[in-house]
């Protein structure tokens, strides 16, 4: 679409050192044909993340948040700061490759999508085998979302999350942490926006290499399905 120019990064950045300028790297090189401005949300890492953060250019927008919120906090600020045409969320441990995200510009492109959402799960890319509770996890949280929404999603915790401005910027993030990932896809289907899905290549990380997400993330989605998809639709 012509009147398309520009995207929007925003990486929430937690701890993240080791990986943060590789994925920078990847960020920059990638050639969607638009103009990227990208977004770092430092979540007050304790491992020299910051220091790594105000040594890059000037042209990367820097946020610093005072304490540490969580994700949903993070890209609460980031959002507010973007001016993009489009918006993406991206996380800084190389968990998700930047090329794909050409694929996931094509229905936005064609005038089909207003959100799109890249799926680990129907995806013929290459997606590194880990752990089965957490895919249960996953499949059990996707499934309860769509059951309020109504969607047929098939990996609603997806960090890939691409829209229109005007869609994300219509949406009040509440939620400081995980569970702002079921929070904005029931408040996106609630718009009544085109969501549409495309497969996309997974580097999962283990525990030991980084993974922070857990069981306690997996009950606080649960019970922001439950505020966001029941008590807020009937009461």
């Amino acid at each position: 679409m012509k009147n398309i120019k520009t995207i929007s990064f925003i990486i929430p950045v937690y701890n993240e050192a080791a990986t943060l300028k590789d994925l920078l790297k990847k960020v920059e090189e990638v050639d969607l044909g638009l103009e990227k401005e990208i977004i770092l949300v430092d979540d007050c890492s304790t491992d020299g993340t910051r220091g790594v953060i105000e040594g890059l250019p000037l042209h990367f927008k820097k946020i610093y948040q005072r304490v540490n919120m969580g994700k949903g906090a993070a890209i609460r600020a980031g959002v507010e700061a973007a001016t993009g045409d489009l918006v993406i969320f991206q996380d800084a441990d190389l968990e998700y490759d930047p090329n794909d995200i050409k694929e996931m510009l094509k229905p936005i492109f064609s005038g089909n999508a207003d959100v799109v959402y890249g799926s680990r799960f129907v995806t013929h890319s290459c997606r590194r085998v880990l752990f089965f509770w957490h895919m249960l996890g996953n499949t059990v949280l996707t499934l309860l979302c769509n059951m309020v929404t109504n969607l047929n999603l098939s990996d609603m915790e997806t960090c890939y999350k691409l829209f229109k401005k005007d869609i994300i910027k219509n949406i009040k993030i509440e939620e400081n942490r995980f569970g702002m990932e079921p929070e904005i896809t029931i408040k996106i289907a609630k718009m009544k926006c085109h969501i549409y899905e495309v497969g996309i290549s997974y580097y999962g990380r283990g525990y030991e290499e980084g993974k922070k997400i857990g069981w306690k993330d997996g009950i606080a989605a649960l019970k922001c399905i439950f505020k966001y998809g029941i008590v807020r639709r009937f009461f």
